[in-house]
């Protein structure tokens, strides 16, 4: 396979030729950090939820305050044994004691805005069944579960899941 570059800006033309002789042109951006968006939250669940799959019992996250506050309401909740925050150089990360506990668990994209009388219907639509797993909100309160944001009568969007 032959490859043939033309560059403009930032981005790039590559022209392939493969053995059958046909050719095709293949774009290629170059990105940078800032144009790379990551959901961090994402990330760390994702990484917590393979970890338990595996049966490991400890795992590494980022830390962020976002994932800080997440892991706290999960340790609360008997989901996590432990976490605590490392730095290492410029960069810090959760080393986090998993319990074995947790069957999924996940981000909730869009961030869905949930109003304080819909609670049933939203749980109905991301926990399993009755009393089986809970829903992680960004409230003006801070973050906190379903059943602490039905008690303290308030709305707010949808973080994450856990069961």
């Amino acid at each position: 396979m032959k490859l043939q570059e033309a560059s403009s800006g930032n981005t790039t033309l590559l022209s392939a030729e493969d053995a059958s002789g046909k050719s095709g042109n293949i774009w290629a951006s170059e990105n940078t950090e800032s144009d790379i968006m990551t959901d961090h939250l994402a990330n760390a669940l994702n990484t917590i939820k393979t970890h338990e799959i595996v049966g490991q019992d400890k795992c590494t996250v980022q830390a962020t305050k976002l994932i800080g506050q997440v892991l706290e309401v999960l340790k609360q909740h008997k989901y996590l044994k432990d976490y605590k925050k490392v730095k290492e150089g410029r960069y810090s990360f959760f080393e986090v004691e998993l319990q074995g506990t947790i069957n999924d668990c996940g981000v909730i994209k869009p961030r869905i805005p949930v109003r304080r009388h819909d609670w049933n219907k939203t749980e109905e639509e991301f926990i399993p069944a009755y009393n089986v797993g809970l829903l992680i909100i960004s409230t003006p309160g801070g973050i906190m579960t379903n059943a602490d944001a039905r008690e303290n009568r308030t709305g707010g969007r949808l973080l994450a899941y856990v069961f």
